[in-house]
């Protein structure tokens, strides 16, 4: 695959500072701040979020990464076969979704290295593989770090044309589909980066990030909502598409934010069958339901509104 990882999203909120601060609680490190927006990074992915002012909460931009020049034309090629505007300028191609007006910049970026993780050693019924010690994840001394952005969720208003600009524009492949509801979209080896789903408007739904294991789901969220229970949004569980552990928290702007591990992987596309997932299983696997507001947000009214009045 020419393309290779996110590189980067760009959300706009009304309230950059407050929004910030949740952000660096939620384990990213700030590297920049100024001119009215924040950038943020990961452990192995760098700087991978921006945060800037915006009259409403909303996914301004995503970066993603490919090997070398001779993508960005292959991929320029494509998107003028779809009538979109391409900007080309050195090793970057800017272009634009146009149904739900997301900015998406192409650029030659090295590839993800990660170190191996050790797999923790869980005792099973007749096979105690950690004898005489403690679990491991219960004495973690550190706050949770994400070591990566994994993927971007945001609704759309023709949910087909958009995964068109994504699938025969950029290159991206679909890893499964839920009718009706969302399309499962890659550029890299995990299941997903970006997920589309038909929507009455426009809006970011949430940003999900990778931390080592499930310990670190449960950890990290667990510190989010000590004295703050009204982060809470969905969690703890397993999705069934993509087969990784959740929890999904809310920011102060509205955006949900999840922390994540043990996705799906797809590293020889001829074994991966593209599913067509239907019902509750398109949702989760296990664990309590998904709340109204996962499914509707609280604000999307508001959120048709301003997007009506161009706000």
């Amino acid at each position: 695959m020419a393309l290779h990882r996110l590189t980067e999203v760009t959300i706009g909120v009304p309230n950059v500072e407050e929004t910030a601060a949740y952000y660096s609680e939620f384990g990213l490190a700030s590297t920049t701040t100024g001119g009215g927006g924040h950038r943020f990074a990961t452990v192995d992915g760098g700087e991978q979020l921006r945060i800037e002012h915006s009259s409403r909460r909303r996914l301004l931009s995503l970066g993603v990464g490919a090997d070398d020049p001779d993508d960005l034309d292959r991929i320029a090629t494509s998107l003028v076969r779809l009538d979109a505007v391409v900007r080309r300028a050195g090793d970057s191609l800017r272009t634009r979704d146009p149904v739900t007006g997301v900015d998406v910049v192409v650029s030659v970026a090295p590839r993800i290295t990660q170190a191996e993780t050790p797999t923790p050693s869980y005792n099973a019924p007749g096979d105690p593989r950690r004898p005489n010690v403690r679990a491991p994840g219960i004495e973690r001394p550190d706050r949770v770090r994400p070591r990566k952005l994994g993927h971007v969720v945001f609704g759309s208003v023709d949910q087909a044309a958009t995964q068109r600009f994504f699938t025969q524009g950029l290159g991206f492949k679909i890893s499964d589909e839920a009718p009706g509801l969302a399309s499962f979209m890659r550029c890299s080896a995990d299941h997903h980066n970006v997920l589309v789903q038909q929507a009455p408007t426009s809006f970011l739904h949430h940003t999900s990030w990778e931390v080592e294991d499930v310990d670190e789901v449960g950890r990290g969220a667990t510190s989010m909502l000590d004295g703050h229970p009204e982060r809470h949004t969905w969690g703890l569980g397993r999705h069934y598409i993509g087969s990784n552990f959740f929890w999904y928290l809310r920011d102060p702007a509205g955006n949900f934010s999840e922390y994540y591990s043990d996705l799906d992987c797809i590293l020889e596309d001829q074994l991966w069958e593209p599913g067509v997932i239907a019902g509750e299983k398109s949702l989760y696997a296990w664990g309590p339901p998904p709340p109204p507001s996962f499914l509707a947000p609280e604000d999307l009214a508001e959120l048709m509104t301003d997007a009506h009045d161009g706000a």
